[in-house]
């Protein structure tokens, strides 16, 4: 039942391995890597925007997705654990969408941003749907982005990340970070569809965030 998909763990070991700097050269082992970067656009118009819709599902909405989210207890949602992340000096850095008192943020259409541990149906064509967990979520002050794992009942295991980069010639960037295979016998036997459906899915996701702002 989609109520109890709060309750399931992801179906693969290599939690949070999208990080990794060299996942394309050492994936985990059995899983095919992906990385794919596009421009989408510069400025800070450009960059608030890409990321506001990113953490709020737009790109999977804006590819053709319908996304269900699926509430957790509340004891479960805020036990949730949020990584910090470090600047190149070894700095702790300040979630850049924190604000005074903890207040929600939310993305310009009044979704609540995603955080870890939230949990979601993306739903397409013919009732296919593809449940899923967000594992982290990268929130610096020009870099910001989130990846999910795959939960059962999702045609592969594995991870994906979506990073928005706002760069200092102030272009910005979109990387997409992934790595996967077939959960099963069966998608094992239709991979190659797979791996056309992840192709089509990747060119999509990699235009989500350029159009007009």
């Amino acid at each position: 039942m989609q109520s109890e998909l709060w309750q399931k763990a992801v179906t693969y070991a290599a939690i949070g391995a999208t990080q990794s700097t060299d996942l394309l050269r050492h994936p985990p082992i059995g899983y095919r890597p992906l990385e794919r970067t596009a421009r989408i656009g510069h400025g800070d118009a450009r960059f608030e925007y890409a990321w506001l819709t990113a953490l709020s599902w737009g790109i999977q909405r804006n590819s053709g997705f319908r996304v269900t989210l699926i509430d957790a207890p509340p004891e479960i949602s805020e036990a949730s654990y949020t990584p910090v992340s470090f600047d190149e000096n070894g700095e702790p850095i300040v979630p850049a969408t924190a604000s005074e008192g903890d207040e929600v943020v939310y993305g310009a259409d009044g979704t609540r941003l995603l955080a870890p541990g939230d949990t979601a149906l993306l739903g397409i064509f013919l009732g296919i749907s593809f449940p899923v967990r967000v594992i982290y979520v990268v929130d610096e002050p020009r870099r910001r982005g989130f990846a999910y794992g795959t939960l059962p009942g999702h045609p592969e295991d594995g991870e994906e990340a979506w990073i928005i980069e706002h760069r200092d010639d102030d272009s910005v960037w979109i990387t997409i970070r992934a790595f996967s295979r077939p959960a099963n016998g069966w998608w094992w036997l239709v991979n190659p569809v797979l791996r056309v459906f992840q192709e089509y899915y990747t060119r999509r996701y990699l235009r989500a965030l350029a159009g007009a702002i």
